[in-house]
């Protein structure tokens, strides 16, 4: 088995430019200008919003974009650190995975207004007087709608270490930090890379939610391509939204050729194969660093740090137990007996189940003031409803995306094309086709039960295909090659070689996909453009209702009870779906 990758001599002892550097030293130069002075706007006073912040003049949109681009950029930092700590902690640890898995499936449930009502006060707090208290608390909602889906992809891959690579690690005496850093952070690193591009692109449709905070009576708004877009269908100005639309684009045009491809193509030397690809992504802007010599001299110091850091054997548990004394560190240093295993499940166990009753208590006095049991019969109804509207939806998605993600995933060439497009497509708000649907609907009189529901997927299905295509592009190529050689074809390819392969991609992106598909009820169910609405039946369409009315109980009634099903999903379904994954479809 080997790590693909591609190697370029560097001779880090010449760091005469050459005409590479003259093209990527500038380049990094105005990057780092532009952040300079987009994260100066960001900690201004907080009076200098009290003016009108966003204005539809197109020439705006620049600074716009650069403003909204970093909130985001700033969310997808947070969103890896995150994602690096508690995946690995559920993935590793028995007992946390029991607690931390089904509280992720809670809080992707959780609708992005509802974490900016909570949060926005405290980030102001922080910094009274600021703008970078506003700051924090849009980049926390966006935030909050890029860590799930990664978070899952990395937890999958942890669970899915080939048996081989665990067994190397374990024969060369791995300490876990190392066996983190040089296998298991190699081998998540190709899906990781997909879902970044995904949850960038989920991101865009909730910058419209994030750039506009309300506390009490007063709206601070901040200056952005999601605000500025807010702005235009306020005043139902369709060129104003075409500009948003057009800057969009070109935005993730850029951060597509500047960050992600480079990132796809670094990514691919982590397959796991064990024979190199015919045909890997490329990226000029990471052939273009590659060929420098300035810039690979100043970061070669960096590269090197890196790399001792990932070697250090970093072992706390067993510095804890080298300070026992002799006797007592031979009882520790010895494998649990069963007793002892069975002991700390129940005290743990105990413990879980008094934070949970607890927290149902709390939650059932709250509900209790506002709502009684007929209310609770009724959500759980409509509950049901959007669970059915889920379910078909993602059912729908996954026939039409599974085959054209593997399509896309075999052709590296045909993935470069097709990436922008599919990040603009992921990254396109829904709410811009409110008043086609709701003109349709209204002009036909159709069932607003039914077509309004196409709006919950909208934007989720993509989560589906950024992780099959992931999970192909991923896919050993000699594996490949030895279908091909015994003429598996057909329906049998399908069956026996690539749906095995991309099943345990397939369910990180079905996974985040239904909890999005739930999240996004709440818009969708409830649509309006100018005086005319259209409603469904729907737990979506109830919290909608209950916000706007400000009915606090009946609100936390309907994100319980959300919160609920998304639960009773993932563990009836996905849990055991994943559980086979593992034990059938894990590469040896």
């Amino acid at each position: 088995m080997v790590w693909t990758q591609t190697s370029v001599s560097v001779k880090t002892a010449t760091a005469t430019p050459n005409r590479w550097d003259l093209v990527a030293l500038p380049l990094v130069v105005g990057l780092l200008a532009l952040t300079a002075v987009g994260g100066h706007q960001m900690t201004a006073p907080l009076a200098s919003l009290d003016a009108p912040a966003v204005s539809l003049d197109p020439w705006n949109l620049p600074d716009y974009a650069l403003r909204s681009t970093l909130r985001m950029l700033a969310a997808m930092a947070a969103s890896l650190l995150f994602t690096f700590t508690y995946a690995t902690l559920a993935a590793k640890s028995r007992r946390a995975g029991m607690v931390l898995i089904p509280v992720l499936d809670v809080l992707q449930s959780v609708p992005v207004l509802g974490y900016i009502s909570f949060t926005v006060v405290f980030f102001l707090s922080l910094f009274p007087g600021s703008v970078l208290g506003a700051e924090c608390a849009a980049i926390f909602a966006i935030f909050t709608s890029q860590a799930w889906n990664m978070t899952f992809s990395v937890y999958q891959s942890l669970r899915s270490v080939p048996r081989d690579l665990d067994e190397a690690a374990t024969s060369f005496r791995f300490s876990g930090w190392q066996r983190f850093w040089r296998l298991e952070a190699p081998f998540a690193m190709p899906g990781l890379v997909w879902n970044m591009m995904m949850s960038m692109s989920g991101g865009w449709f909730f910058v419209v939610a994030s750039e506009a905070i309300t506390v009490g009576d007063h709206t601070v708004t901040l200056p952005g391509i999601g605000s500025y877009l807010a702005e235009a269908i306020a005043q139902k100005d369709l060129g104003a939204v075409g500009w948003a639309v057009l800057a969009m684009l070109a935005v993730i045009l850029l951060y597509d050729q500047f960050l992600f491809r480079p990132l796809v193509a670094w990514a691919d030397k982590f397959r796991f194969e064990q024979t190199g690809a015919q045909e890997a992504p490329e990226s000029w802007v990471l052939r273009l660093f590659q060929r420098t010599r300035v810039c690979r001299s100043l970061l070669a110091p960096v590269e090197s740090l890196l790399g001792r850091v990932a070697w250090l054997r970093l072992s706390p548990l067993a510095a804890l137990t080298a300070a026992l004394p002799p006797a007592l560190r031979r009882r520790v240093a010895g494998p649990p007996s069963l007793a002892l295993e069975r002991t700390l499940d129940r005290v743990w166990y105990a413990v879980v189940a008094v934070a949970a009753l607890a927290l149902g208590w709390t939650l059932v006095r709250f509900i209790a003031g506002g709502a009684g049991w007929g209310d609770v019969g009724n959500v759980l109804l409509l509950g049901t409803a959007t669970l059915l509207r889920v379910v078909v939806l993602i059912a729908i998605a996954s026939l039409v995306w599974v085959p054209l993600g593997v399509l896309i995933g075999l052709r590296p060439r045909l993935a470069e094309a097709v990436q922008p497009l599919a990040q603009f497509l992921a990254a396109f708000p829904a709410n811009l086709l409110f008043p086609v649907a709701v003109l349709t609907i209204l002009r036909f009189d159709l069932n607003p039960d039914v077509w309004l529901s196409p709006l919950m997927i909208l934007g989720t299905q993509w989560y589906i295909l950024f992780n099959v295509v992931a999970g192909t592009a991923a896919f050993p190529s000699d594996l490949k090659e030895a279908a091909s050689s015994f003429r598996i074809r057909g329906w049998q390819w399908w069956r026996d070689v690539m749906l095995p392969g991309v099943f345990p991609y397939y369910l990180t992106g079905a996974v985040t996909a239904a909890g999005g598909s739930w999240n996004a009820s709440i818009v969708a169910e409830a649509v309006r453009w100018g005086d005319a609405e259209v409603t469904a039946h729907g737990l979506g369409s109830y919290i909608a209702q209950a916000t706007a009315a400000g009915d606090y109980p009946r609100i936390v009634l309907g994100i319980a009870v959300m919160s609920l099903f998304v639960t009773l999903l993932n563990r009836l379904l996905w849990r055991p779906l994943y559980g086979y994954a593992e034990r059938r479809l894990r590469l040896a």
